[in-house]
């Protein structure tokens, strides 16, 4: 495996709304090799919302490219790599507001990224604290955000929580028979409990038409992770 450290970053205040929805609509997505991750039979998707920051690329922190919003769309799959299973995530979009890193990241490792006008805000409101990540497009801002409160617990083994936020390998689709794989590295994070969360969006036009009655019904769980410190590894490319 390669030992490239590509990018390094703090991942932190990381809102996790998750979705059922129906696996076919997912299979276009599935990179070669890999097959859906489901949480007790149920295919998932999230809606993520989070912050980069300090974030270096190949050891460099780029001006005015090291602190920024993400949000984006994922799912779960895995991959067996003739010794082990690997649980892993897959992006069907990543929104940031930065043009470069699509240059980048699109072109060199094949993700999914678009660059939008982007903006956050965190508040404390009487013991619980209030998280808003908003995304404009087509002039219109959309927008993810939840109250939480304050306990902080570690995540279960065997839970829910486990199965959303710890999938530490990436996976992104090349073509029909190629994969890029990448390794994400990072301890075991914090959460914190959610008491209420809002999504707006254009969901057809950002995500496709086939999420959309998914995506406007209400969550199947929502999380918050605190977040950490966060490395990728490139770690290559599989072929069928």
């Amino acid at each position: 495996m390669s030992k490239i450290r590509f990018l390094e970053a703090a991942w932190k205040n990381l809102l996790m709304v998750n979705y059922e929805v129906d696996a076919a609509i997912l299979k276009p997505y599935l990179p070669a090799g890999t097959e859906l991750d489901l949480w007790q039979g149920k295919a998932l998707v999230s809606m993520v919302g989070f912050m980069f920051l300090n974030t270096k690329v190949l050891g460099i922190k780029w001006p005015f490219h090291t602190n920024f919003e993400e949000v984006n769309l994922r799912f779960y799959v895995r991959y067996f790599d003739g010794k082990i299973w690997k649980r892993g995530a897959v992006f069907i979009s990543e929104i940031v507001p930065l043009h470069i890193i699509p240059i980048i990241a699109n072109n060199i490792y094949n993700e999914h990224y678009q660059a939008m006008p982007m903006r956050h805000q965190f508040e404390e409101l009487n013991g619980e604290s209030a998280f808003l990540y908003e995304w404009k497009f087509k002039n219109q801002w959309n927008k993810l955000s939840a109250t939480v409160g304050r306990e902080v617990a570690s995540i279960k083994p065997g839970s829910a929580e486990e199965f959303i936020f710890e999938h530490y390998w990436g996976y992104n689709r090349i073509n029909d028979h190629k994969t890029v794989e990448y390794q994400v590295e990072h301890v075991s994070w914090k959460t914190r409990p959610v008491t209420n969360y809002q999504f707006e969006a254009n969901i057809a036009e950002l995500y496709g038409a086939d999420f959309e009655k998914y995506l406007l019904k209400e969550a199947y769980s929502v999380f918050f992770a605190e977040g950490s410190e966060v490395s990728i590894r490139v770690a290559g490319k599989i072929s069928v």
